[in-house]
């Protein structure tokens, strides 16, 4: 009996060290794009983002060792009762139903585990929504099946992007059913503000390297953001089982050079950023302190001279008549 135990336990554990360096192994092989997904990888895409950068973290640093860890216990306890408490080994089966300590560890250990991956969960989530000030504001609106970008920072209208043709895509040698006709620009190491809506129907403006995904609600505005700390070209895709062409609505984003921007929203007929509320009122701000501290000076020089006395000129008197 105790031979056949250990019998089973070199093999549970030659499976999972062969498993194990099939997982790694698999990982070095294919080497990871960037921007779009890797042929044959099994790893999360890279990211260029600080968002993107505390998702993969949390993923890869805390949930998956945790995950590990409860599978191989899970598997052990399994093995261990199948060889021990079989039928064979085990004919005349115990009477005891409870076990108080037992059962106390079994309730409490889980939810430690939960607490301890709220702590990471609550502040990536937070994160997401403590986006800094914008740099700058790009519409995206999701259509069956084709998205739309505006600028209204830049004075750039409505534009459409549709999905590249193939023909295209291999003459330009990039990935066919990710590349678009009019991709998304936006400058790198800028704070880009993402508001998302629907036309239509319900979409989803996702990018796995910036580790945003958003819907697209017809009839409601969601806002998303990321940071792009790389210059590159970036993929992603609608979310949503959104109709019968949902597949053929990829997203592109080029991160260029705060000059190639300029030069790209020049391109597209559009100019300076306009001014925000708050640069508004600065510039209201300014001018009214200005206008303060100019006022006394402007009354001081409005204001006349003070007149001297007028020299009273008499008529000389008039000299009696002569009797």
């Amino acid at each position: 009996m105790k031979s056949r135990f250990q019998g089973l336990r070199a093999l549970a554990a030659g499976i999972v060290a062969a498993a194990t360096g099939a997982f790694w192994g698999a990982g070095a092989l294919a080497e990871d794009m960037m921007g779009q997904p890797t042929p044959g990888a099994i790893d999360l895409q890279p990211g260029v983002t600080p968002l993107r950068a505390d998702a993969i973290f949390f993923h890869n640093a805390i949930l998956l060792p945790i995950i590990t860890i409860i599978t191989l216990f899970v598997l052990a306890l399994l093995v261990w009762v199948i060889v021990r408490y079989n039928k064979r080994a085990n004919p005349v089966p115990a009477r005891w139903s409870h076990n108080t300590p037992l059962e106390v560890v079994w309730t409490l250990v889980p939810v430690l585990i939960l607490v301890f991956i709220a702590i990471f969960s609550f502040k990536l989530l937070y994160a997401y929504h403590d986006m800094p000030k914008p740099d700058l504001t790009v519409k995206a609106t999701g259509y069956q099946w084709y998205w739309g970008y505006e600028y209204p920072d830049q004075n750039v209208s409505e534009f459409v992007s549709n999905m590249l043709p193939e023909d295209e895509a291999r003459a330009k040698n990039v990935p066919f059913r990710l590349a678009a006709t009019e991709p998304m620009v936006v400058p790198v190491g800028k704070t880009v503000r993402v508001l998302v809506t629907g036309a239509d129907v319900i979409h989803a403006f996702a990018v796995p390297s910036f580790g945003i995904i958003t819907d697209a609600v017809p009839g409601r505005v969601n806002e998303t953001w990321f940071k792009a700390d790389r210059v590159g070209t970036y993929y992603g895709n609608c979310r949503e089982l959104c109709g019968v062409d949902h597949a053929f609505m990829p997203i592109e984003v080029r991160v260029v050079s705060q000059a190639d921007f300029d030069a790209w929203v020049a391109s597209k007929g559009g100019g300076a950023p306009a001014p925000t509320p708050s640069a508004l009122d600065a510039a209201a701000d300014a001018a009214g302190a200005a206008n303060t501290e100019a006022a006394p000076a402007a009354a001081d020089a409005a204001q006349p001279a003070a007149a001297e006395p007028a020299a009273t000129t008499q008529p000389a008197p008039v000299a009696p008549a002569a009797k």
